[in-house]
């Protein structure tokens, strides 16, 4: 995480403030020599996860790849790998899609100008201004890493931009930039954070209330730094972060979730813990999350919930005092119940209005779930309802 280096930010409470040479003095030192890629990617599928962004270069402009349009690299470190070659082939090896981050900002590079002490505090529209000449040469920079890193690691599925705040939609030259881009990897998927481009929303530390028009993917950190922080131990439990994925599903969205390896490159052991904990509950439950879709109204059931497969998932968050109720479904259709975890059938009734049940041949009614304490298992009790007729032929939600 580069905020240290321009003293902090106040959306990450507990990011420090670090003198910008003592900061990038640490390149000269960077040696993650713990750091095991295919581990990582292991660990990925295991937890359910379906793609993996890698942070190829952020805002303080170190990048970790080899690039031949700057020493600033860890080519240049006593590490010397090529991390993002590494973790490529571990994700493609895992069969998980890739993802590159890359920010377009750069406060190291001498053209965009550097970011110095006496630019501290950090304050939106106050950075630095390099002369027109000196952003004609960044942007050729930055253009050529980007293609850097599409053209000499195979198929890219995602990039991942940031850092464009910083500067007027024109300036990046965005309309070459994709041009570039989609000829290099024809079916990648490009964020929104390139002004003015994008395939898709990114909301940040937050989930949406209501979900975004495109499709969208919340990015969060698992404490309140981005980067590895020792100091920093407000971490989400593994319900939080569970039932987070849950409300994610429910509104169509994907979550990014964020790991943060130390300076030897191992996870810290609350990252681990919380992945495995994520790990177990999707083995069990990863149907309900996986090539799913927003499943019912927020009326119908008190909850998020998925659909997939001619099956609608309840994901129940908090423990029911009764039996599940879901309203407006073909109560016809309803062709059995189970919870996911365990795999038992549950019994249900159904209900509607007199007259639809005596003249309605496909009524929507409510669906009533007996849900025995034995099923229900925090962090989130999912149940499957299967209608007859497949995913469409149900008319559900009505």
């Amino acid at each position: 995480m580069s905020w240290p280096l321009v003293g902090g930010n106040p959306a990450l409470p507990m990011c420090a403030d670090v003198p910008v040479e003592e900061y990038h003095s640490t390149a000269s030192t960077f040696d993650p020599q713990a750091f095991e890629a295919r581990e990582l990617a292991r660990l990925a599928r295991r937890a359910g996860m379906e793609y993996v962004v890698l942070t190829a270069k952020h805002h303080d402009g170190y990048a970790m790849f080899h690039t031949k349009l700057s020493e600033f690299s860890v080519e240049h470190s006593p590490c010397g790998r090529d991390i993002v070659r590494e973790v490529v082939e571990a994700v493609r090896a895992e069969g998980l899609r890739v993802g590159l981050y890359f920010s377009l900002s750069d406060w190291h590079h001498p053209d965009y100008p550097p970011f110095t002490e006496a630019d501290k505090p950090y304050a939106a529209m106050r950075w630095p201004r390099p002369s027109p000449e000196q952003w004609e040469r960044y942007v050729g920079f930055t253009h050529g890493q980007v293609r850097e890193l599409l053209a000499g690691y195979g198929r890219i599925d995602l990039l991942w931009f940031d850092g464009g705040w910083e500067r007027k939609p024109e300036e990046w030259q965005g309309e070459e930039l994709v041009a570039m881009i989609r000829a290099l990897q024809p079916e990648i998927v490009i964020n929104d954070r390139l002004p003015g481009f994008g395939d898709y929303e990114t909301p940040e530390q937050f989930v949406p209330a209501q979900p975004p028009e495109r499709p969208w993917e919340v990015c969060l950190t698992m404490n309140e730094s981005w980067g590895y922080n020792p100091a920093d131990g407000r971490y989400k439990s593994s319900l939080e972060i569970i039932q987070t994925l849950c409300e994610v599903a429910g509104r169509g969205g994907r979550l990014l979730l964020n790991v943060s390896p130390t300076g030897d490159g191992r996870l810290p052991p609350e990252q681990t813990e919380r992945l495995e904990d994520v790990a177990r509950w999707m083995t069990a439950n990863g149907e309900a999350i996986t090539g799913t879709a927003p499943g019912l109204e927020p009326w119908q059931f008190y909850g998020p919930s998925t659909r997939a497969r001619g099956t609608v998932y309840l994901h129940l968050l908090m423990r029911p005092y009764g039996p599940v109720t879901v309203r407006g479904v073909r109560i016809k259709r309803v062709r059995s119940v189970r919870a996911l975890a365990s795999g038992r059938e549950l019994a249900f009734r159904t209900r509607c209005a007199v007259l639809d049940q005596m003249l309605n041949s496909d009524p929507a009614g409510e669906l009533a779930i007996e849900v025995a304490e034995g099923e229900i298992a925090p962090p989130a009790t999912v149940l499957a309802v299967s209608f007859d007729g497949g995913a469409d032929a149900g008319n559900y939600p009505v």
